[in-house]
């Protein structure tokens, strides 16, 4: 039944209103549920003042079919303040791993300290009330750190800066987040470092 196409004007007024909270309740749910499988519906849930741009809907897209399987290779270039990190490095894990609590992240970028702040916004992304609407994914009681914490389920995060020791380390989803700063840019000798590090941690 269509909640949205029942004529009520018959019914009696606290029947009424009852039955337009029942509507508002049913419109919610839909959208939460819509969430777990889309990510452009999780960022809306989670971040009520997003604007919404084409760029975004592309991305979007194609971290769904990371989601599923479909691509297991990303790279997003994107100019600053596009949202990128806010996509790539905060939202995608949350979503991810409240998809599969099991999964282990491992999120990288070129200092230790911004890969750190990005796992506090992702770790009180989850702790959220809106996002545990959406999701069961709880966090371990005893997970304190910002950037190494654990799902009660078994799924692991762990943030390190380029350069960082993660050998030995899994990771389902593996996110470099700007590997290098903006003064290392044209660094002939930052570029090879980033690259050692990629081909001899990361990549295997």
């Amino acid at each position: 039944m269509d909640l949205n196409k029942v004529n009520i004007e018959k019914l009696p007024a606290d029947v009424r209103r009852v039955f337009k909270q029942l509507q508002v309740l049913h419109a919610e749910k839909k959208i939460q549920n819509k969430a777990k499988n889309d990510f452009l519906s999780f960022v809306k849930c989670m971040w009520p003042d997003f604007v919404e741009g084409s760029h975004h809907r592309h991305i979007a897209e194609k971290f769904n079919k990371l989601a599923t399987g479909e691509i297991n290779r990303l790279i997003v270039n994107m100019p600053p303040r596009h949202t990128k990190s806010e996509f790539a490095s905060t939202l995608l894990p949350a979503w991810m791993i409240g998809k599969n609590p099991k999964l282990k992240i491992i999120q990288t970028t070129h200092t230790g300290e911004l890969a750190v702040r990005f796992g506090r916004k992702a770790k009180t992304l989850i702790d959220s009330p809106e996002y545990q609407q959406i999701f069961k994914t709880r966090l371990r009681e005893d997970s304190q750190a910002a950037g190494r914490w654990e799902t009660a389920q078994g799924g692991e995060y762990f943030a390190a800066g380029v350069g960082g020791a993660i050998t030995g380390r899994g990771a389902d989803l593996l996110i470099i987040d700007d590997p290098h700063s903006e003064q290392d840019a044209m660094n002939a000798q930052a570029l090879e470092r980033t690259y050692e590090w990629y081909t001899s941690g990361p990549r295997q």
